[in-house]
C-alpha cells in the first residue's frame, strides 16, 4: 500500500488557482509519461481490458505518484506546507516592502526639496530686511506702482537705486507667495549681481530690473525641477543663455517660480511644491505651465518674468491672470539651458518668452534679449536685432479675425472680447477681414496631438518612473499610459458617439514609425504653406482671435488638454503670438454661459462650461498673431489693442 503524502498543492487547506493549475499540469505530464512507457514496453491493452473501477484505481494511483514525484522535485525544505506558505507570503511582503521603500525614498527627496525651499525663502526674507535697513526711507509702494519702462528710466538716471527696487520686489514676492504659493526658490546670486552692476561702466537696457524665472530654466547653483522628482538634487553649474543675457543687460533674476508636473498641463500644481492659486481669485487656476510666473506678476511680486510655451504656456497664464505675454517664433530666443520632458520632439515648436503687465515691458525685454551677447552665446539664434521702427509704427493695419476656431466653441466672454476689440480697431481706422481657419480638426488632432505625442507619449510616461503623479495630472497620465491597441479599439467604439474624443485617442497612439514621423513633419510644413498662402491672398498684416478663458476652476485643465486648440495652433505653425487683456467677465456673460452647449455636446464641452463658470470680474484676453520672425509687428498690434482697450488711443 502506498503511503499518501499531504497534498502539496494545498496551503492551509486552501487550493489557489495557480497551485491547482500546477497540480493539473504535473498530473497530465505524469499520465503522458506512463502512457508512453506502456506503449513502448507492453502490448496495447485490449478493448475493455480495464473496467471502470480499474480506471479509477489507476487514476488515483497516478495522482498519488504525481504528488510523490513533485515532492522529489521540490527542495526537501519545502516538505512542510507551512514553509511553502511562508515563502509565498514573504515574497509578497518583499514586493510590498520594495514598493514602500521606493515611495519612501521619493517622499524623502520631496521633503528635502521643500526644506531647501523653506531655507531659501528664509534667506530671501533676511536679505530683503538687510537691504531695507541699508536703504531707509524708500517708498516701496511708489516703486511697485511704476511701469517697467518708468522703473528702468529712474534706475538709469539714478533717482532710484537697484538695492531699493530689489528689496521692494523681494518683500512683495514673499507676501504674494504666502497667499498663492508661486515661488519655488530664491536666486541668492542676485546679491552678487547687485555688486557687479555697481562696477559696470555701461548700464544695460534692464539695469536694476528684478526678473522672475520659470522653474525649468537653468540658473547657476539651483535646481530646475520640472515639477518632477527625477530632476531633484541636480544643481546646475551654469546659467541658461537667456539668464546670462538678462544679467548682461543689467537685469537681476531673483526668484524661480512654480510649474505643473512635467509642464504638459495648463494648471499649476506638482507633488513637490503643491498648487499655485490665482491671486485674482483663489478658487481659480493661474494657468500654466508658466503659472507661477502668472500668479507672481499678477500679484505684484514681479515686474517681468520669463516663461516658456509649447501649447500656450505663456499665453494661457497671461489670459487667466490678466497679463500680457508673448510667444516668439521658435529660436528667435535661445533655448539652451532649459530642461524638458519632450527633448527631441520636433513636430510642435516650443520657445521662451516674456510675461509682464503691459506690452511696452514685453517690447523692452525683447529689445534687450535680441543683442550681440545672445547671438554670440548661441550661434543657432538668427542675429536679428529688435526693429524699433516697426514696433513704433502708426500706419493702419489690415487685420484678419475669427471669433471661434471650430474645435471648441468659445465661452461667451471669449467671443465678446473679440467682437468688442474688432469694433474698437475698426473705429480706430484699421481694416478688419473675416478669416476662416483651414482644417482645424486636422490641425489639432493630426498635427498637434499626434505630433507632440508622436512617440505615443512614451517619453512622458517614462518621466513618471520613480515619481508620484500629481492629482491634477492623473486624468492625462492615465490616458497616456493606456496601450496603443486599447486606444485604437476605444477610438473605434467611441467614434459614432463622441467623434472628437475618438480622434484624440487615435492621435495619442503616435505615428508608429520613422517613415510616418517624416510624413508628419512634411504635413506640418504643407499646412504652414497653405495657411500663409491664405494669409497672403487676403493681404493681411496680422490676425485677431480668441484666447482661451476666463480662468479655469481648479482641477479642469488636466481633463481638457485639447482646449488648448486656440493657442497650440500657433505652436504648430510656429508664428509669433501674444495675448492682451481687454475686458472682464460680466454677469451677462455668466448668464449666457448657462446656455452653452459646445460644438459636439460631448463630455469635453460639458467640462469646459463647468471650468469657466463663476468667473464674474475675471480678466478676458484676445490673441494677436503675426507671421514668423515678425515679433515687432505682433507687439505693435498688441500695443494697439491694449491702448484701445484702456481708452488711451486716438484714431489713426
Amino acid at each position: 500500500m502506498l503511503l499518501q503524502q499531504p497534498d502539496p498543492f494545498k496551503v492551509h487547506g486552501l487550493q489557489s488557482p495557480f497551485l491547482a493549475l500546477l497540480k493539473q499540469l504535473c498530473f497530465r505530464a505524469d499520465t503522458a509519461q506512463r502512457a508512453s512507457a506502456e506503449s513502448a514496453f507492453a502490448s496495447p491493452p485490449r478493448s475493455g481490458h480495464l473496467g471502470e473501477q480499474g480506471v479509477c484505481s489507476w487514476t488515483e494511483e497516478t495522482e498519488i505518484m504525481t504528488q510523490e514525484r513533485l515532492w522529489q522535485v521540490l527542495d526537501p525544505s519545502w516538505g512542510d506546507l507551512r514553509a511553502l506558505s511562508a515563502l509565498l507570503c514573504s515574497s509578497a511582503a518583499a514586493v510590498v516592502l520594495l514598493k514602500w521603500l521606493g515611495r519612501r525614498q521619493i517622499q524623502q527627496k520631496m521633503d528635502e526639496a521643500r526644506r531647501s525651499r523653506h531655507l531659501a525663502l528664509e534667506r530671501m526674507e533676511k536679505a530683503a530686511h538687510r537691504l531695507k535697513q541699508e536703504n531707509p526711507g524708500t517708498q516701496t509702494s511708489h516703486i511697485l506702482s511704476l511701469t517697467m519702462v518708468e522703473l528702468a528710466e529712474k534706475l538709469k538716471e539714478g533717482s532710484l537705486s537697484p538695492e531699493s527696487v530689489l528689496y521692494s520686489y523681494m518683500d512683495k514676492a514673499l507676501e504674494v507667495n504666502r497667499e498663492v504659493n508661486c515661488v519655488t526658490d530664491f536666486i541668492h546670486g542676485c546679491e552678487d549681481q547687485l555688486q557687479k552692476l555697481k562696477k559696470q561702466k555701461e548700464k544695460g537696457l534692464l539695469y536694476g530690473i528684478p526678473i522672475s524665472i520659470k522653474d525649468h530654466i537653468n540658473c547657476k547653483g539651483h535646481i530646475s525641477s520640472g515639477g518632477m522628482v527625477k530632476f531633484l538634487g541636480q544643481v546646475k553649474e551654469e546659467d541658461s543663455v537667456i539668464v546670462q543675457v538678462l544679467k548682461h543687460q543689467g537685469g537681476i533674476p531673483f526668484v524661480k517660480t512654480n510649474i505643473p508636473q512635467t509642464m504638459i498641463n495648463y494648471d499649476c500644481s506638482n507633488p513637490i511644491f503643491g498648487q499655485t492659486l490665482n491671486p485674482l481669485n483663489p478658487q481659480k487656476s493661474p494657468g500654466g505651465s508658466s503659472g507661477g510666473e502668472g500668479a507672481l506678476i499678477a500679484g505684484g511680486g514681479s515686474i517681468l518674468g520669463i516663461g516658456s510655451d509649447v501649447a500656450g504656456s505663456i499665453r494661457l497664464p497671461s489670459s487667466f491672470c490678466g497679463l500680457c505675454g508673448l510667444k516668439p517664433t521658435g529660436n528667435r530666443i535661445s533655448k539652451q539651458g532649459v530642461i524638458s520632458p519632450l527633448i527631441g520632439m520636433q513636430s510642435v515648436t516650443g520657445m521662451l518668452g516674456p510675461m509682464a503687465r503691459d506690452v511696452d515691458s514685453l517690447a523692452l525685454c525683447m529689445k534687450a534679449l535680441l543683442c550681440q551677447e545672445m547671438f554670440q552665446l548661441d550661434p543657432t539664434v538668427p542675429p536679428i536685432p529688435f526693429d524699433e521702427q516697426v514696433y513704433t509704427g502708426s500706419q493702419p493695419l489690415r487685420i484678419g479675425y475669427y471669433e471661434g476656431d471650430g474645435y471648441f466653441q468659445p465661452s461667451p466672454s471669449m467671443k465678446r472680447a473679440v467682437q468688442h476689440t474688432r469694433k474698437l480697431l475698426q473705429d480706430a481706422g484699421h481694416t478688419l477681414v473675416p478669416f476662416a481657419l483651414p482644417k482645424i480638426d486636422y490641425v489639432v488632432d493630426e498635427l498637434f496631438t499626434r505630433g507632440i505625442f508622436s512617440d505615443g507619449a512614451a517619453h512622458l510616461v517614462d518621466c513618471f518612473k520613480g515619481d508620484i503623479v500629481d492629482p491634477n495630472l492623473k486624468s492625462q497620465y492615465n490616458t497616456y499610459r493606456v496601450p496603443a491597441l486599447v486606444k485604437r479599439i476605444l477610438a473605434i467604439i467611441l467614434k459614432p458617439i463622441y467623434p472628437r474624443i475618438a480622434r484624440d485617442l487615435s492621435a495619442l497612439c503616435g505615428v508608429g514609425s520613422a517613415k510616418n514621423l517624416w510624413d508628419q513633419h512634411g504635413a506640418v510644413a504643407a499646412y504652414r504653406t497653405e495657411f500663409i498662402a491664405k494669409w497672403r491672398e487676403l493681404r493681411l498684416d496680422v490676425i485677431l482671435c480668441p484666447a482661451l478663458g476666463p480662468a479655469f476652476n481648479h482641477g479642469y485643465a488636466g481633463k481638457l488638454f485639447a482646449a488648448t486648440s486656440y493657442t497650440n495652433l500657433y505652436n504648430v505653425l510656429n508664428f509669433p503670438a501674444g495675448v492682451v487683456p481687454v475686458s472682464v467677465v460680466t454677469s451677462a456673460d455668466e448668464e449666457e454661459l448657462e446656455r452653452y452647449r459646445g460644438h459636439y455636446g460631448d463630455p469635453w464641452d460639458k467640462r469646459l462650461k463647468e471650468a469657466v463658470s463663476g468667473a464674474v470680474g475675471m480678466p478676458v484676453a484676445v490673441q494677436c498673431v503675426a507671421l514668423p520672425w515678425q515679433e515687432e509687428l505682433c507687439l505693435r498690434f498688441m500695443k494697439e489693442v491694449e491702448a484701445l482697450a484702456r481708452g488711451t488711443k486716438r484714431n489713426v
